[in-house]
């Protein structure tokens, strides 16, 4: 299962990366996003397959080599940002290889890695899609422009998938108590704030490792 896990990885990687040609005729940010979004779902396939955390990181740390290389190259042109707009590409593979060290390693359970993969994957992805496609005003913080669109879709999803899993894992607490809301809300919003001051891509890396350790808090 565990070699099958790595074909099914390769194979589903390449599959989203070829078809983002289909979204490059709508510009380079939109196949970049469709990538961006796309391999989050690379976790169904690592949760469905890998039982062993060393499989598991094999293919996010072929990744992180093969990013950085495409990022110095131009090799993977679909998914590359312009050199001044930082690695991201290489911080989402290295945040990939820190949740399967953390939830296939030290905790045994893939499905706490799952949450800050989709809230870095579809949240951070849609933002800027919304904040591209929906005119509205941005600001700046710490060097990181942003827009109020693009925010504010961060924090609905981040709200959607934080609250989707406390209501699933922890209902028995936080629903009895009251808390299940305001937890939900909380992190959301620190998640949000934490993707509005990162500049330079290191919202991929800075988004999935805060979600994480807000998760393993309150487990």
């Amino acid at each position: 299962m565990n070699f099958l896990g790595i074909i099914a990885s390769y194979l589903y990687i390449a599959i989203v990366i070829i078809s983002a040609k289909i979204f490059e005729k709508r510009g380079i940010e939109f196949s970049r996003k469709y990538i961006h979004i796309m391999l989050g779902n690379w976790w169904i396939i690592a949760m469905c397959f890998f039982t062993n955390v060393w499989f598991a990181m094999f293919v996010p740390i072929t990744f992180v080599i093969i990013n950085y290389i495409s990022y110095k190259k131009n090799v993977i042109k679909v998914m590359e940002r312009e050199k001044q707009d930082g690695i991201g590409t290489v911080y989402y593979a290295v945040a990939l290889l820190i949740l399967t060290i953390v939830s296939f390693g030290i905790y045994k359970e893939p499905l706490l890695g799952l949450i800050p993969n989709l809230i870095m994957a579809y949240g951070d992805g849609f933002a800027a899609v919304f904040g591209k496609m929906i005119k509205s005003r941005k600001y700046k913080i710490s060097g990181a422009k942003k827009s109020y669109a693009g925010s504010l879709t961060m924090f609905i999803i981040s709200t959607i998938i934080i609250g989707g899993y406390l209501w699933l894992k922890h209902s028995d607490v936080f629903w009895q108590t009251g808390h299940w809301a305001t937890i939900t809300v909380m992190m959301a919003y620190c998640i949000t704030a934490i993707e509005a001051i990162s500049s330079k891509g290191i919202d991929n890396i800075s988004v999935p490792i805060s979600s994480l350790i807000m998760l393993i808090m309150i487990n």
